[in-house]
């Protein structure tokens, strides 16, 4: 096994800089969620940590060697990418013992491995079947399956879901989870779905324009978002943000007042207050709004008020009385606030 420790990763195309100064530690066994909007660099950073991008500054380590100048094939790492990458032409065991063969594995512990793999990822009934006999899932088992019978310490993995509907996504999820706890392998995953994230990452490195945000276990993300960005990006729905300005040890928005529970903050200042829709609550007193939508989701309800012109999004009980164009108040827990700088977006200290 082995960890992965970048230091200072800068990373330019032409005149864009797609990784500017990433320092991140993954530890040994841990699964690390790179998470990020398209173009923010998150599978850059993969590539540079598999070798197949070289990196314009700072030094990649997997456990203790250095592999900044060593070619992938060095690196010990096995990859798995977002197309599955199956060959059409060979069957399912071919598939997966394709990497032994090209290591030149004897052919006795390549059946092995084979067997091995195929019983991890539930494909034995598959062995002898051609990729199009199978199911998109049964495929991305299949790109799994040959990267783990590699047996290296380091498994890269390039949003492998993205190409699955959603029911085989939630069953894929679930695999990947399981697969993880027994294997143990050290993992950096790549993906854009922050449910996917939350749902399977030990941390998750939130990336933004080349940076990292904010690195923490998901629930910590989700809880104290370290900015804007991570709130709105974090979670289902997003974080709701409200602006402001301080006055008398009170935010006063767009029609209504809050006090602020003793927080240090001058007057004047503009602020973000950040609340997530689970902790808001209807009530008969608190920020005036008017609702515009209700959406059953079986469970609970979605609700969409104004507050002001900005979108404030609920999760009411799904029997809530709460109807389209009615006026009501939002109430919450001071507790429950986080309060962000408006110009900056960065998150005050508590």
């Amino acid at each position: 096994m082995a960890g992965i420790r970048m230091q200072g990763i800068v990373k330019t195309f032409g005149k864009t800089t797609a990784i500017k100064e990433i320092s991140l530690e993954v530890k040994d066994g841990e699964f690390l969620v790179l998470l990020g909007p398209s173009g923010c660099g998150k599978t850059t950073l993969l590539r540079c940590i598999a070798g197949l991008e070289t990196v314009d500054a700072g030094r990649i380590f997997i456990g203790d060697r250095d592999v900044t100048d060593l070619p992938p094939r060095h690196r010990n790492i096995a990859m798995v990418f977002q197309s599955y990458a199956v060959f059409p032409h060979m069957t399912v065991r071919s598939n997966i013992g394709f990497g032994l063969r090209m290591k030149r594995v004897p052919k006795p512990q390549l059946e092995r491995r084979v067997q091995e793999g195929a019983a991890l990822l539930a494909l034995e009934p598959f062995l002898d079947r051609y990729p199009a006999q199978l199911s998109g899932g049964q495929r991305q088992r299949v790109a799994v399956a040959r990267a783990l019978v590699m047996d290296a310490p380091v498994l890269l993995m390039d949003e492998p879901l993205s190409n699955l509907d959603a029911l085989l996504r939630l069953q894929a999820r679930a695999d990947l989870k399981r697969l993880h706890r027994e294997v143990k392998r050290t993992t950096v995953y790549v993906t854009h779905d922050q449910v996917e994230a939350m749902s399977m990452g030990d941390r998750i490195a939130v990336m933004r324009e080349g940076v990292i945000e904010q690195c923490e276990p998901p629930m910590q993300l989700y809880t104290n978002p370290a900015s804007q960005f991570v709130g709105g990006f974090i979670g289902s729905p997003p974080m709701n943000f409200l602006r402001g300005r301080t006055k008398a040890g009170a935010f006063e928005g767009e029609g209504f007042s809050l006090p602020m529970d003793g927080s240090r903050v001058e007057d004047g200042r503009e602020l973000l207050l950040g609340i997530r829709a689970e902790q808001i609550r209807f009530g008969e007193r608190g920020v005036p709004a008017r609702v515009q939508v209700v959406e059953p989701l079986g469970a609970t309800a979605l609700v969409t008020v104004l507050v002001g012109k900005v979108p404030v999004k609920v999760d009411a009980p799904v029997n809530t009385t709460v109807r389209p164009d009615q006026n009501v108040s939002l109430a919450f827990e001071p507790a429950d606030i986080r309060w962000m700088d408006a110009t900056t977006g960065a998150a005050l200290a508590h």
